[in-house]
């Protein structure tokens, strides 16, 4: 096999010429054009599908690809003027109805055709970049039916009055309508847009243009928000049932352009219902439609905020400024927190809990609470109140509800350090009186503030509570050492750390001998187990328990301060004393000894004393007298003092004079601090630095901050540049 010759297979053409029936393409053709015009009359099941194909197919293999196409476009153009001229003799509704069914016809008509020229449109038209037989269906569909004189316009004006109808309340057929604006989407995006798209959003901006300004005239800004809010839930669901999904953002700009963006300021600012109303009449409702239809639109909520902010600002202005609202300051720091969840009820409930919303309500009432400088006070005063009786009985959860109610309107201070003064003050009271509710909500609050403002601001509040136990514990102790004064007249002492805690040097008094006697065995105690003390009697700040014995055999429990226990023990060795006398006697200062007598003498229910001549005040030149008359119904009374819950001006001037002084060292300390690690800096930005710096406790003062600076630079902390006078430099 190897051996034998390999052979070459040559294929060779025919000898004679085959030779093409010269009609055949026109015979061809007359086949297919027939079975077109078969399946355009509704004849198609007669066909054989398969014969057509391969005639089809014979037709592009012979090179009759252009006469196929072209034939193809003839016919089609011819049956689809045809289809035109019956749509155009429709009338009424059956004009869209009409249109509807020659479509589908078209589409079913289509889908026939193609599949019989299945290989011209996959060869023939390819290689000659061609319009595809489905593309070439519509287009020839777009230009001899919709762009026909007689029905191009005639479509649009139906389907905008079908629009119309709609709108004013009239039901159409909208599963037709969507099949004709489907029509128009496979026909190509740009004609949905410019057949009936462009029209559509023109016709419905003047539309809305006429309406809005209608509804704005005789609605209020309720009733027309509700409008709008039902006009653009209309338009969204017009959208959803026949128009293109991609209209919707393009028809809700038109509504909100003309129905909201328009009216903005009129709508915020309208007389007796618009957003002030509002918001002082707790419209939720209204409130929560404006923010969600007013955030569609440029500056919507900026707009609304604005407003708001001005309104807050302006009614807080009032609340702390009204010199009536500033007479009781519980009242007045409730009418805050009320205020606070008003708006913060709002915020939650309507404007969907927007932090930007929050955080204008938090600067107004920043704002507004600042512009009363007595605000640290009355807070603190609140504070008081609540530990000292508001919290009886109430249950933890609402303890911590209202401690953390307090705390959010000690961050908007700004001089936290006042705060920090008073509330030291109140609760050396509580503390010294045993007239706290709770020490769990007291140290809670401490905690607040330390979690809030750091160790250093409650440092000397947490010394407080630690010289209140070490206390009891030294009474143990000296009453152990001393069991002999168990049946006389016994002595509780509060020793306090001069530093913690807000004492004011005190005159010191005459106290009764078996008080006095009580007093100097502690003090040989105390300083017996603790060397290198000192101890000064706080008689200001003490309390006491005494009985006495009235006429007709009256007994009583009297409890009183040191003061008034002085003045009433002086009457065990007179029936009468004047005024003189007993100041002489007790040695307790003026200002003091006064409210003492006005409290034991004039206040009704409590006038353990008489005095002549009956007046509402003390004077020099009275006379008092033991009350053989008192009674009450209970056997333990307890005298007050008559002192201001507030601050008088002159101690509010002192407590700012501390404040001022107190502050000082800590500017210095910032300073000093900034310019260690900065080594040289100029003013301005040193005075930014200390100020953000000192911001958690007070705002300073630039001008504070300057003599702070001068006074570093006296002392040799600081030095001027030689060029640049505004410019420090640190001396270590």
């Amino acid at each position: 096999m190897s051996n034998q010759k390999k052979r070459n297979f040559q294929i060779e053409a025919f000898k004679h010429r085959v030779v093409m029936d010269p009609k055949y393409a026109d015979k061809t053709w007359n086949i297919l054009e027939h079975a077109i015009h078969e399946i355009y009359n509704h004849n198609a099941s007669g066909l054989s599908f398969e014969e057509l194909y391969r005639n089809a197919y014979n037709m592009v293999l012979h090179k009759f690809g252009e006469r196929l196409y072209s034939g193809l476009v003839t016919t089609m153009t011819a049956h689809l003027k045809d289809i035109a001229n019956s749509v155009e003799t429709a009338q009424g509704e059956s004009f869209l109805e009409e249109i509807n069914r020659k479509w589908n016809d078209h589409n079913r008509a289509l889908q026939m055709i193609r599949d019989i020229l299945m290989y011209m449109d996959r060869t023939y038209i390819p290689s000659t970049h061609k319009t595809p037989v489905h593309e070439l269906g519509l287009n020839l569909w777009r230009e001899n039916v919709i762009y026909s004189s007689q029905i191009r316009t005639r479509l649009l004006t139906i389907l905008l009055d079908f629009v119309q109808r709609e709108r004013t309340g009239e039901v159409i057929d909208r599963g037709l309508t969507r099949n004709i604006i489907k029509m128009l989407l496979d026909l190509g995006p740009s004609v949905y847009a410019q057949e009936f798209e462009g029209p559509f959003l023109r016709v419905s901006a003047e539309f809305y243009s006429v309406e809005s300004q209608k509804f704005i005239e005789c609605c209020d800004c309720g009733e027309y928000l509700k409008k709008a809010e039902k006009r653009l839930n209309e338009e969204i669901d017009r959208v959803n049932h026949y128009l293109d999904s991609r209209t919707e953002k393009k028809i809700t700009n038109v509504v909100e352009k003309e129905m909201i963006e328009d009216h903005m300021l009129r709508l915020i600012n309208m007389e007796n219902s618009g957003l002030v109303n509002m918001l002082c009449d707790d419209k939720y409702e209204d409130l929560g439609r404006m923010y969600n239809l007013f955030r569609r639109v440029t500056d919507g909520l900026s707009k609304i905020r604005e407003v708001m902010t001005s309104h807050i600002r302006e009614s807080g202005k009032v609340l702390v400024t009204d010199p009536e609202r500033l007479k009781d300051p519980v009242e007045f720091v409730n009418r805050l927190l009320d205020e606070k969840d008003k708006y913060d009820k709002i915020i939650n409930l309507a404007f969907n809990n927007d932090k930007s919303f929050q955080n204008a309500l938090n600067s107004s009432f920043e704002y507004f609470i600042n512009l009363n400088q007595r605000s640290p006070e009355y807070i603190s005063l609140f504070v008081d109140d609540k530990l000292r009786k508001g919290l009886k009985g109430v249950s933890e959860d609402d303890v911590e509800i209202t401690l953390d109610k307090v705390m959010m309107l000690f961050r908007y201070l700004q001089e936290k350090d006042v705060f920090e003064k008073y509330y030291k003050q109140h609760l050396a009271k509580r503390l010294l009186s045993g007239k706290t509710v709770s020490d769990d909500a007291e140290r809670s609050l401490l905690v607040k503030l330390k979690t809030e403002c750091g160790y250093q601001f409650t440092s000397k509040l947490e010394g407080m509570f630690m010289d209140m136990k070490t206390s009891e514990d030294t009474m143990q102790g000296f009453y152990s050492s001393h069991p002999e004064l168990g049946d006389g007249p016994t002595l509780t002492v509060q020793v306090l750390t001069t530093g913690s805690w807000p004492t004011q040097p005190s005159a010191p008094c005459n106290l009764p001998a078996e008080v006095s006697t009580l007093c100097e065995k502690f003090r040989s105690y105390y300083l017996g187990t603790h060397t290198g003390r000192r101890l000064s009697w706080q008689t200001n700040m003490g309390s006491a328990d005494i009985k006495a014995n009235f006429g007709k055999g009256q007994k009583h429990e009297l409890n009183v301060s040191t003061y008034q226990m002085c003045v009433l023990m002086v009457f065990n060795d007179a029936d009468r004393l004047s005024y003189k006398e007993i100041e002489q006697a007790t040695q307790i200062p003026a200002s003091d000894l006064k409210r003492c007598l006005q409290s034991l003498a004039l206040v009704k229910g409590r006038n353990v004393l008489r005095k002549e001549p009956m007046s509402k005040d003390v004077a020099e030149d009275d006379s008092f007298f033991v009350n053989d008359k008192f009674s009450s119904k209970l056997y333990k009374v307890k005298i007050g003092t008559i002192v201001a819950q507030k601050e008088s001006e002159p101690e509010k001037l002192e407590t700012r004079q501390r404040v001022e002084e107190d502050r000082k060292p800590q500017i210095e300390a910032a300073i000093v601090r900034i310019m260690k690690s900065r080594k040289c800096l100029d003013h301005n930005n040193l005075v930014a630095e200390v100020t953000k710096q000192l911001q958690t406790r007070f705002l300073a003062n630039p001008t504070e901050v300057k003599k702070r600076i001068e006074s570093l630079i006296e002392r040799e902390f600081l030095e001027r540049d030689e060029s640049d006078r505004k410019f420090y430099r640190y001396l270590a």
